[in-house]
């Protein structure tokens, strides 16, 4: 029997090709593991309705009594249930400042929402292109505004920038660390497009030792696996952390084990294969 009880995965570019599809290999991989007992939770920046609906083309069965962690492990849902366990959140006064300074930058700038919607300020053609190829995001573009003002009361969970050069915006992220850490959010970066600015504290390792609790195990009983900037807390505080073979260079610092297949590959059947089958 596999000393581990759970596999948490990140989604996009580790779960899904690049396209929002599931790998067929990683179809099978999820039915063995419930064959083995092992709990497969996704665990994703994005919001929960959206990581559901990328599960729409599953067998219920293999998700039977999961959970979602979601917004970057800020919120945890039982699956099938729109209700969340805990919740996390942004000041608005912290997020109308982040939001005025993509502004001044000239950055496509997302605020995301509690009840899993996006508001797209000014996003260029490109972004647009990027959004529609996640049907599962609910988003409205917005033109112009100056500030939030305008969106009231309305509960805000990240602000994130955009921009095609990601290069470019990891060198600006470097120099805004002071920003925003007297706003009480803290910097990652995830998708090779997007920074985002999540409150202090609030990562996929919180979400996970919060869920772990939930279930009554330890954090050395889970596999976290994943590709990216948002996905190293998670693999650092793991039992075995665990890297696509297309993860970036700063995540694959923090993997115990970098596989050799890709998201596009489907990496599930090597990881089963390689640390849970008996």
């Amino acid at each position: 029997m596999s000393r581990y009880k759970l596999v948490a995965s990140d989604m996009d570019e580790t779960f899904l090709h690049d396209s929002c599809i599931i790998p067929e290999g990683n179809k099978a991989a999820l039915a063995r593991m419930r064959e083995l007992g092992v709990l497969f939770v996704p665990c994703s920046g994005r919001a929960y309705n959206s990581i559901a609906a990328n599960l729409d083309t599953l067998d219920p069965e293999l998700l039977g009594e999961t959970y979602i962690v979601s917004y970057n492990g800020g919120f945890i849902n039982r699956y099938g249930d729109p209700k969340p366990l805990c919740t996390c959140g942004l000041s608005h006064e912290a997020a109308d400042t982040i939001y005025r300074r993509g502004r001044e930058l000239g950055l496509c700038v997302h605020v995301c929402f509690d009840d899993g919607t996006y508001n797209v300020f000014d996003p260029p053609a490109s972004e647009r292109d990027f959004l529609a190829s996640y049907p599962s995001i609910r988003y409205q573009t917005c033109e112009g505004h100056p500030d939030l003002s305008f969106l009231e009361a309305k509960p805000i969970v990240k602000v994130l920038y955009m921009s095609d050069d990601f290069d470019a915006l990891r060198e600006l992220g470097a120099t805004m660390g002071d920003f925003a850490e007297d706003l009480g959010t803290a910097i990652t970066f995830s998708s090779n497009r997007y920074m985002e600015f999540m409150p202090q504290g609030v990562t996929k390792a919180t979400g996970l030792a919060k869920l772990a609790e939930i279930l009554g195990i330890g954090l050395d009983q889970i596999i976290g696996i994943g590709d990216s900037a948002n996905d190293i807390a998670m693999l650092d505080a793991a039992g075995l952390g665990v890297g696509v073979a297309n993860a970036t260079d700063d995540a694959r610092e923090h993997c115990d084990v970098v596989l050799n297949s890709t998201c596009f590959d489907g990496a599930l059947p090597e990881l089963v294969e390689r640390f849970l089958e008996p």
